[in-house]
C-alpha cells in the first residue's frame, strides 16, 4: 500500500512539472528575424538575421527564431506565423521572390491579430511592409498607392549620425542621446509612407564637403490591432547590428511592437 502510495505522489509530482514547464514554453514571447541571406559573409557570418537575433536573445523570457527565404514555406510557415508575436524583417535584393500568399498573411496576422512588425534599412522596399502601410493610407493617395516605401535618395557618399528626438519614447530608452555609426547608405526624404505616429529618431548624414542633411531614421504606426517600427540604419556593407545603441533600439523596438496578451 506505501509503495502505491508513493507511485501515486511521484506521477502527481512529475505531472505538475510537465505542466508547469509547458506553461512556462507557452509564456514566452516568440520573435522571428526573417531576412533572404544576401549580406556579406565576411561581415555576417550567420547573414543579418542571425546578428539580430544575437542582440534580442538577451532578453528574458523571449524566444528568438531565424528564418529566411531559401527555408521550406519560405521560412514562415502558417503554423510558425501564427504563433508569432513579433516578425522582425531585413530584405534588400529578393523582395520579389517573397510569396504574395505571405505577405497577405502577415498582413492580417498585424492587423487582426496584433502581431508587431519591424521592418530594418532596405526593408522599406519589402512586400510585406509596403503592404501592410497601405493598410493605413489614405484613399486616393496616387502616389501612395504607387511609390508606398521609397526614399528619395540611396547613395553610400556620407556618415551618419543617429539621434535621439523623442526621449520619451520607450523605443529611446537606453539609447545615447546621439551616436556616429560612420559611413553608410544614405537614404534621403522625401520617404513615401503614410504619417507616422511618432517618430523617435532622426539622422544627420555628413558628406566630404562638410555640409549636412537630416532624414528620418525610426518611425512607428498602428496598423489595426498591430504595431509597426521602420528603423533605417543597417546596411549590409556596413557592421551596425553589431553597435550597442542599435542593438538596444532593436530590443527596444521589438518590445514596443509585443501584442499585450
Amino acid at each position: 500500500m506505501k509503495n502505491i502510495v508513493l507511485g501515486l505522489c511521484a506521477v502527481a509530482v512529475a505531472t505538475s512539472f510537465c505542466d508547469t514547464a509547458v506553461f512556462a514554453a507557452e509564456s514566452k514571447k516568440r520573435v522571428v528575424v526573417w531576412s533572404e541571406c544576401t549580406a556579406p559573409a565576411n561581415l555576417y557570418p550567420n547573414d543579418i538575421n542571425g546578428a539580430v537575433a544575437d542582440a534580442l536573445k538577451t532578453v528574458k523570457g523571449w524566444e528568438v527564431i531565424t528564418a529566411n527565404l531559401d527555408q521550406p514555406d519560405q521560412g514562415i510557415s502558417d503554423e510558425l506565423l501564427k504563433s508569432t508575436d513579433v516578425l522582425v524583417w531585413w530584405g534588400h535584393k529578393k523582395h520579389g521572390k517573397v510569396d504574395d500568399g505571405l505577405v497577405k498573411r502577415i498582413v492580417k496576422r498585424v492587423k487582426e491579430d496584433g502581431m508587431g512588425f519591424v521592418s530594418l534599412h532596405s526593408a522599406h522596399y519589402a512586400k510585406p511592409f509596403k503592404a501592410v502601410l497601405l493598410e493605413i493610407a489614405k484613399p486616393g493617395d496616387e502616389e501612395m498607392q504607387k511609390r508606398v516605401g521609397s526614399w528619395g535618395a540611396y547613395k553610400c557618399d556620407s556618415a551618419v549620425k543617429v539621434i535621439v528626438k523623442d526621449a520619451d519614447h520607450p523605443i529611446c530608452k537606453g539609447v545615447e542621446k546621439c551616436f556616429d555609426l560612420g559611413d553608410t547608405e544614405r537614404y534621403g526624404e522625401k520617404f513615401i509612407v503614410p504619417e507616422p505616429e511618432a517618430v523617435p529618431f532622426e539622422c544627420e548624414y555628413r558628406f566630404p564637403d562638410g555640409h549636412t542633411e537630416k532624414a528620418r531614421q525610426g518611425l512607428c504606426w498602428t496598423v489595426g490591432k498591430g504595431k509597426v517600427f521602420y528603423f533605417q540604419t543597417g546596411h549590409e556593407t556596413c557592421k551596425h547590428y553589431y553597435e550597442k545603441n542599435v542593438q538596444q533600439i532593436l530590443r527596444n523596438g521589438v518590445k514596443w511592437a509585443m501584442p499585450k496578451k
